[in-house]
């Protein structure tokens, strides 16, 4: 299974496997069905998940939703923390999870937009480098592993806080190394293979270090961190397998 899933993400191109993905679940996840773990995305019960990565490491991917650890995370703190899923906000969703996309999309009373550069799922196409709306419209813009994948990343963060009204919030989340203190990037580097080798991933163009919160605080953003470490338990970390050293970062755009 590890070596079927790393070779259509490596050779399916990103439009094809967004469509494909549904009918990749549909045949897969009876066989994970079980109690051990809790997808609290799609709240499924799994007895185990999907390897996911090059490594092809084990326990990840929710064969229901296909959603990560990240995602979960994302999910968890959108119930928990926040009123958003209760609320009449108007939501940007760019590189929308399909997981999360599905349980926004039920959400009736939130005003919700999905943005991408190229997915057939997303309601507009643009880069985020350069987004074509209106300054100050929106209450809450996610944009999660997108930034280490655009050549000018701060650029990027000030459309998003161009285009939040005051008060809004964002979450903007990046592969982090905690062992950089600063962000690594090299324009030099332009071969797939060489990208995958420094990046962790053809498609990378950096690493984003220990400085991100910085780097969003340079964009504008009052930053707040969420880390899961602190907020749930040892048993709820194990259960929806949660990444405990994967900090969040809220980028709030002052009043």
């Amino acid at each position: 299974m590890r070596s079927f899933i790393k070779f259509i993400v490596r050779n399916l191109p990103r439009t094809v496997l967004i469509r494909f993905s549904y009918l990749f679940s549909v045949l897969v996840s009876p066989f994970y069905k079980g109690s051990r773990y809790q997808c609290p995305v799609c709240e499924s019960k799994l007895r185990k998940l999907l390897p996911y990565g090059n490594k092809g490491a084990v326990n990840r991917l929710c064969p229901v939703c296909l959603s990560l650890e990240r995602h979960r995370m994302l999910w968890l703190y959108l119930q928990r923390k926040t009123s958003l899923l209760n609320s009449e906000a108007k939501v940007l969703h760019i590189a929308p999870e399909q997981s999360i996309r599905r349980n926004f999309k039920k959400l009736q009373q939130l005003h919700y937009t999905t943005a991408d550069l190229n997915s057939p799922i997303a309601d507009l196409h643009f880069d985020v480098m350069n987004i074509p709306l209106p300054d100050n419209s929106f209450d809450v813009v996610l944009c999660n592993h997108v930034l280490e994948h655009v050549p000018d990343d701060i650029a990027a963060m000030q459309q998003i806080y161009r285009i939040m009204k005051p008060g809004a919030w964002s979450v903007m989340q990046v592969p982090l190394r905690n062992d950089l203190e600063t962000t690594f990037e090299d324009v030099s580097i332009t071969s797939p293979a060489e990208r995958e080798k420094v990046f962790g991933q053809y498609d990378h163009v950096r690493w984003h270090g220990r400085d991100y919160p910085k780097r969003l605080e340079k964009a504008g953003f009052v930053v707040e961190e969420f880390d899961p470490a602190e907020y749930f338990s040892e048993h709820e970390i194990n259960l929806f397998r949660l990444d405990r050293n994967e900090k969040m970062y809220i980028a709030h755009k002052p009043l």
